[in-house]
């Protein structure tokens, strides 16, 4: 049993114990992190300038740039995270049942990114933060992305965070040191009793059973931010919002799969998270996949076929344009991942550095796609007669997104040495009591 330099036990999963490596990853994530503080103060002072968007049509740009793009992609990888965990507490599929709680973890982080995303897109958030309630319409989507995604939807996953770990903060506060007073308070008094089980299992449950529903609606509104917007072409379309779910999925799982591997690496847990996980997690991926690559071509012979001619206008710049080496980019970051998966699922044999590739791309590609929504539609879709527009993310934007992804991997480093970031297991639990 490994012990501390007091003589007392350790505290399991490396909780509590920073290495050299832990330092060096939190220095890393500080110096980004800081790049990022500079480019937001930048963009405060100078205003909305120092990015590179620009007003429709007049000033030939876009009102919506690279943060929109992030928000939307942050948000879409939350999606399958609470998605998957409480789909586990469900369906009770044990294989999956140590990841549930880093799923968990990642809906809270990146929702957490998507909030600031959209407050650094307003220019000036306060302003922003105070009209919204104010002058916001019910009916609006706008609402249902702020009010569904960002507050219900984060209040409930948080939630559904602190009831899952509260066993194991009992657990963890009965070990003296400096976070015993933080498991403390993550316990709130809980005994482990019988009775108290089986009323955070019901909780739980009933709490999973609802959160899956609110997350379609949730995603599904932010699909109608873009999909009700009559006269504005490649975004007015009854596919935008399932769309927008299937591609959260397929980001999301990607990201879990890339996080369980780090995770299973950094703490030697191959006996938890089994190449059995893995395959789960690769054939979720790849139905959600397919299920998106067939919206995508049914997107694509639309544009295609018989189209007016401003739809043509944004179809050339996506296929053959400005944005082509994006769109083409994204589309074999999707089907390759897929080529990969039919060929372990029907060969019965998984690879977990082939899985994290295939997280890696689909990841890239979900960026692509999410920019190549928000952006052309703007440069190449306005029904008014103006001059093609172009848009280019300047310095500011690249440094806030890099503090954003920086950000994301603090808070989970930070986490992880705080917290039992898989559920403790008996072995871990007398270590505890010991």
């Amino acid at each position: 049993m490994a012990t501390t330099a007091r003589g007392r036990p350790a505290l399991p999963q490396g909780i509590g114990r920073v290495t050299p490596g832990w330092w060096a990853f939190f220095a890393a994530t500080l110096i980004v992190l800081a790049f990022g503080i500079v480019a937001i103060i930048r963009e405060l002072t100078a205003g909305m300038v120092a990015t590179g968007m620009r007003d429709v049509g007049t000033a030939g740009g876009a009102t919506w740039g690279l943060y929109i793009s992030m928000v939307v992609y942050f948000i879409g990888v939350s999606f399958a995270g609470i998605t998957v965990a409480a789909l586990i507490r469900i369906f009770d599929i044990e294989r999956l049942r140590p990841i549930a709680r880093m799923a968990e973890l990642l809906t809270i982080v990146s929702l957490i990114l998507g909030a600031f995303a959209i407050l650094v897109d307003l220019g000036q958030p306060l302003r922003g933060i105070t009209n919204l309630f104010g002058f916001a319409r019910p009916q609006s989507p706008f609402f249902g992305t702020f009010s569904l995604v960002i507050a219900g939807y984060l209040f409930a996953s948080i939630v559904y965070l602190y009831l899952g770990g509260r066993r194991d903060a009992a657990l963890m506060a009965k070990h003296p040191g400096r976070l015993q007073r933080f498991h403390r308070w993550w316990a709130a008094g809980y005994k482990d009793t019988e009775a108290e089980r089986r009323r955070h299992y019901q909780t739980s449950f009933w709490l999973a059973l609802g959160i899956i529903p609110l997350l379609i609606v949730a995603h599904s509104t932010l699909g109608f931010v873009f999909g009700l917007q009559v006269g504005r072409p490649g975004w007015y379309g009854t596919l935008q919002a399932p769309a927008f779910v299937a591609l959260a999925g397929v980001s999301g799982v990607g990201h879990i799969i890339v996080l369980a591997a780090i995770i299973r690496r950094l703490l030697g847990a191959q006996r938890r998270i089994t190449m059995e996980a893995f395959s789960w997690l690769g054939r979720f991926l790849m139905v959600l996949l397919a299920v998106y690559l067939y919206f995508m071509v049914v997107e694509l012979l639309t544009l295609l076929y018989a189209t007016p001619e401003v739809e043509k206008r944004l179809s050339d710049a996506l296929l053959t344009g400005t944005y082509a080496p994006i769109y083409w980019g994204s589309v074999a970051a999707l089907v390759l991942p897929m080529i990969a998966l039919m060929w372990q699922a029907l060969a019965r044999r998984w690879n977990v550095g082939i899985l994290v590739a295939s997280g890696v791309l689909v990841n890239l590609a979900a960026i692509g796609k999410r920019y190549l929504v928000v952006v052309p539609s703007q440069t190449h879709g306005t029904l008014l007669p103006y001059e093609v527009g172009s848009y280019s993310p300047s310095w500011v934007e690249y440094g806030v997104v890099l503090g954003l992804f920086a950000l994301g991997a603090l808070l989970v480093g930070l986490f992880i040495k705080s917290f039992p970031v898989l559920p403790l297991e008996a072995e871990e639990e007398v270590s505890v009591d010991a």
